[in-house]
């Protein structure tokens, strides 16, 4: 790969933030995304997306797209309308713990523009999609629809959302997973700043009743690196509780504490079929749109 080429792919979340709307931001992720797999394909992922999916013994010869074939060198059938259809619930955390953001991005706004840019593709896969937002409870519902305009109508819902107080992440898993009537696809968006207990419970609620769950743990670097020198004094933002610490004495005891959290839930939700993605603000949004068409395929 020469020089250059990732970067022109995968745009940098600060050149994103300053995009301005949130439909222009998903719009540039999603069609650059697309555009760059559409050059050249990546293994594993149907070339045209909501039109194709791989050959599978059994499939008519006849539905083989052989232009496809010739640049993929992979075969490809065109699907079905009812297989192109999915419904797909993202629930996006708006506690006040995702306010905090050091380096360009605040979490919140990182997991608003995923979001809207799963929403976007998802929109041009003809499926349907749906929005939930919770802090301690749900505060804000749309209903997973693929109509004319609703599309619109959930970036709008996006843009008015507002930051909240305490998490209980685990509590609106278990309201939306009792809601579903319908087996489909859940996604959500957290930094995840719970008892990983109560939330992967949450979690595996929607598997009983057959969704699909991917999750995006979204952190910012600060979070990941501590990278704090001087005495400082740290606020929770959910309860303003304060504490003063020295950087140098607590540094080791919190990453290895970070560390422990992120790998319980790597290690417990991949050990239940959860596929759990950890995002670093800095990192671009087409790495988690790359995630979840993984997972939508396998789900087909």
């Amino acid at each position: 790969m020469q020089p250059g080429v990732r970067e022109r792919r995968f745009l940098d979340p600060a050149v994103v933030a300053r995009l301005g709307t949130l439909e222009l931001k998903a719009r540039t992720v999603v069609e650059g995304l697309l555009s760059g797999l559409h050059r050249s394909p990546f293994k594993g992922f149907s070339v045209e997306f909501a039109e194709y999916r791989q050959y599978m013994p059994g499939d008519d010869l006849s539905t083989i797209d052989w232009k496809v074939y010739a640049r993929s060198d992979r075969y490809y059938v065109k699907k079905f309308e009812e297989e192109t259809n999915l419904a797909c619930h993202v629930m996006v955390d708006v506690s006040a713990s995702m306010a905090y953001g050091a380096r360009g991005m605040t979490k919140f706004e990182y997991a608003a523009c995923l979001a809207a840019s799963l929403a976007y593709l998802m929109n041009r896969q003809r499926d349907a999609v749906g929005l939930t937002a919770f802090d301690k409870r749900i505060v804000e519902m749309l209903p997973a629809s693929a109509r004319p305009g609703h599309l619109r109508a959930l970036l709008l819902m996006l843009d008015r959302l507002r930051l909240g107080r305490d998490t209980n992440v685990s509590k609106p898993l278990h309201q939306l997973a009792d809601s579903l009537s319908k087996r489909g696809m859940v996604v959500l968006i957290s930094d995840l700043l719970d008892d990983p207990e109560r939330v992967i419970r949450g979690l595996k609620h929607f598997q009983f009743r057959g969704t699909d769950v991917i999750v995006f743990h979204v952190v910012d670097p600060d979070e990941l690196e501590f990278p704090f020198d001087r005495p400082t004094r740290f606020e929770d933002l959910e309860t303003s509780d304060e504490v003063m610490a020295v950087p140098s004495v607590v540094r080791s005891h919190y990453l290895k504490a970070m560390s422990d959290f992120i790998e319980r839930y790597r290690r417990e939700l991949g050990g239940c079929g959860i596929d759990y993605h950890l995002l670093d603000t800095r990192e671009p949004l087409e790495l988690a749109l790359l995630a979840y068409l993984s997972t939508r395929a396998r789900s087909l």
